[in-house]
Formats: C-alpha cells, sequence, structure tokens
C-alpha cells in the first residue's frame, strides 16, 4: 500500500467502514474497519461511521438480523433485549429456525448488494402467501418490513420526466473549503 508523505486523509491509519456479515452458520452483521476475515462477506465501503450504522440499525429492524459476538451468542439461555424491541428475531434461543434465519440472510444480502426489487418482490410474494393461508399477523410484519424498505428507497429516489443519462454535480464552498460531489 502506498502512504504519501502528505496524504492527511490517511495520516491516522484508519480505513475505510464496512459492513460484515459473518462466516458462521447462524451470521451476524457488524461495523468493520480494518483487514478482511477469510469466509466473511463485506459490503461498503461506506462514507463514514454513521452511514454504516444507520445501515446496520435498517437491516436490524427489517430483517430482525443479530448483532452479538459469537461468545454472547453461544452463551444465551433467553432472548436479549434486542429481541423485546423487535430488532432480533433471536436465533441463539432457537426462536426461529435456521432455515428462515438464512432466508433473512440471504434477504438482507441481496438488499446490500442493491437488489432492492428482487428483496422487496420475494417480501410481497411472502406476505401474500400468508396472508392467503390466513396467518395475519405473519403477513402484517412482512408488510411492515416492505413498507420500511420503500420508505428507504424512496428518499434516496430521484425522478425525470426525460428519458436521459443525467449526471449531477453538487458543489459547496464555505471558509475558504469547496467540497465536490
Amino acid at each position: 500500500i502506498l502512504s504519501p508523505k502528505y496524504n492527511f486523509l490517511f495520516i491516522d491509519n484508519m480505513s475505510y467502514p464496512y459492513i460484515d456479515l459473518s462466516a458462521n452458520a447462524c451470521p451476524h452483521i457488524a461495523f468493520h474497519r480494518g483487514a478482511f476475515e477469510k469466509g466473511a462477506r463485506y459490503f461498503g465501503p461506506f462514507p463514514n461511521a454513521q452511514a454504516v450504522r444507520e445501515s446496520i440499525h435498517l437491516l436490524q429492524r427489517v430483517f430482525l438480523l443479530r448483532t452479538c459476538e459469537n461468545a454472547v451468542y453461544q452463551n444465551r439461555s433467553r432472548p436479549c433485549l434486542l429481541h423485546q424491541i423487535g430488532r432480533c428475531s433471536a436465533p441463539c434461543v432457537g426462536l426461529i429456525s435456521a432455515a428462515d434465519y438464512a432466508a433473512d440472510v440471504r434477504l438482507a444480502e441481496l438488499f446490500l448488494k442493491g437488489r432492492h426489487g428482487e428483496v422487496i418482490e420475494r417480501l410481497t410474494e411472502a406476505m401474500q402467501a400468508e396472508a392467503d393461508k390466513l396467518h395475519f399477523e405473519k403477513a402484517a410484519a412482512l408488510r411492515d418490513q416492505v413498507r420500511s424498505l420503500q420508505k428507504v428507497l424512496h428518499r434516496q429516489y430521484v425522478e425525470s420526466a426525460r428519458e436521459e443519462d443525467v449526471d449531477i454535480v453538487a458543489a459547496v464552498a464555505e471558509h475558504g473549503t469547496l467540497a465536490i460531489n
């Protein structure tokens, strides 16, 4: 790795933040900065740590993935506080089957890969299937997941009446500093 003498951006040896989806049988999602471990899946880089934390919060709320470390996960005898507030499906104590948890992990991975439409389509199909079986509470939970994802995606969507490729440039100058995106 090149370390130029005047590289002031990385003078503190910090690296870009990523989201880490561990390689365990029951993966957990975590904030990661530094060297990559074999087998784990990494998504990013993100512009800053706050963006990673917000993304993890969203994924935890929508897909109910665990965030606890393996040492805590392996020694649980009852669900944690995150399960009680509806942010974890409690795979540590068997409140969700391994297959169902793996399906949630796959959906979260697709979402992180940018395949949002496919995730929403799968959740909508599952919601309809649960409604057809008269499992309305499960269908309502899936509906809430779809709405949460659509709300996040709606914030990021830009629409144009013209069908053309457009580049968007933003520039801000304050206190003698210029930032261009």
